[in-house]
C-alpha cells in the first residue's frame, strides 16, 4: 500500500511541475502603435467602383 502512496505522490509531483515549467514563457514585445492617417484599406474604393459598374450594368440589362 505504501509503494502504491509513493507512486500516487510522485505523478502528482511530476505532472505539478511540468505545468509550473511550461506555464513560464515569455510574452512577445508589445507592437508599436500604428502611425495616424493610414487608410482602412485599399480595397475599399476599388470595391464600391466596381460595385456601382456592376450596378449599372444590370440596370442597362434588365431594361
Amino acid at each position: 500500500m505504501k509503494l502504491q502512496n509513493t507512486k500516487i505522490v510522485a505523478s502528482i509531483l511530476f505532472l505539478l511541475i511540468s505545468f509550473a515549467c511550461f506555464s513560464q514563457t515569455v510574452p512577445p514585445p508589445p507592437q508599436p502603435p500604428v502611425p495616424p492617417g493610414l487608410p482602412i484599406d485599399g480595397g475599399i474604393i476599388m470595391g464600391l467602383i466596381s460595385g456601382i459598374v456592376y450596378g449599372v450594368y444590370r440596370l442597362i440589362k434588365s431594361k
